[in-house]
């Protein structure tokens, strides 16, 4: 991993604290409700222990006011803000696990509910990475983590200066990239296998035009209501999983 940083930040509620206590992620201390009871709470007790962490038992009010008074069930971990990979430990993911690459790009996605989604999406469905520009976008957040469920954990997050660039990149690495665009093809006719690349773009303004044209081929979620547009994790989600598809189709 990459030695890049932000400023320090909170894990907040209690799925993404057991899964950032067991994962390697520095913590620097973990705040839990006073009086609080659970089994949930006794593991992440057990956990922090076990890493010879200091615990604050706190009131709520103080948990409301560390986390910008989000629902953080009674618990948050202080944190060194999170790790991003390089483009290269990507793919040393998906050969770690002897596989193609399959890589999500995500053209200035700015709400970290829908980048949490996608992480989570993305380590279900079996994508090796995701790569996020600096500017203009959102990057690992403790919104992010929450909703990510602990994905933010095991889905590298690979952020670059310039996502043409990057795609350029690659590209001459053999990697194939697709885009969504609505004159695309089908996305149930999407064959995934190989190494892919796949772009979504920004939540109201999709993919930008330099990157579009760096696609080699679009695809297109058919839509027949009133409203001609998807959340930009539930696009995301419905290519994921035709990629997993295509790359793992079912065994008769």
């Amino acid at each position: 991993m990459t030695e890049e940083r932000e400023q320090i930040d909170f894990v907040i509620g209690r799925h993404p604290a057991v899964a950032a206590l067991r994962s390697q992620q520095a913590i620097n201390k973990v705040f839990l409700q006073s009086g609080l009871k659970s089994e949930a709470i006794d593991e992440i007790r057990q956990l922090a222990q076990r890493r010879h962490l200091v615990i604050s038992e706190v009131p709520k009010q103080k948990l409301d006011q560390l986390t910008d008074h989000q629902n953080h069930q009674g618990v948050a971990l202080g944190v060194a803000a999170f790790d991003y990979a390089s483009i290269d430990d990507l793919y040393a993911n998906a050969q770690k696990k002897g596989e193609e690459p399959f890589f999500l790009i995500l053209d200035n996605v700015e709400d970290p509910h829908n980048l949490g989604s996608i992480l989570r999406t993305a380590d279900a469905s079996g994508v090796h990475g995701v790569i996020i520009p600096k500017r203009r976008a959102v990057g690992l957040t403790s919104t992010v983590a929450k909703t990510s469920t602990g994905a933010i954990e095991t889905v590298p997050v690979a952020r670059v200066t310039n996502l043409v660039n990057t795609v350029n990149d690659l590209k001459k690495r053999g990697m194939w990239i697709f885009g969504t665009d609505m004159a695309g093809t089908d996305y149930r006719d999407w064959n995934a296998k190989g190494a892919v690349g796949l772009i979504i773009g920004n939540e109201g303004k999709g993919i930008s035009r330099l990157l579009k044209e760096t696609v080699d081929q679009t695809l297109t979620i058919p839509m027949v209501g009133t409203v001609q547009s998807l959340n930009a994790s539930v696009a995301a989600g419905l290519l994921m999983y035709q990629g997993f598809n295509s790359r793992h189709p079912v065994q008769h």
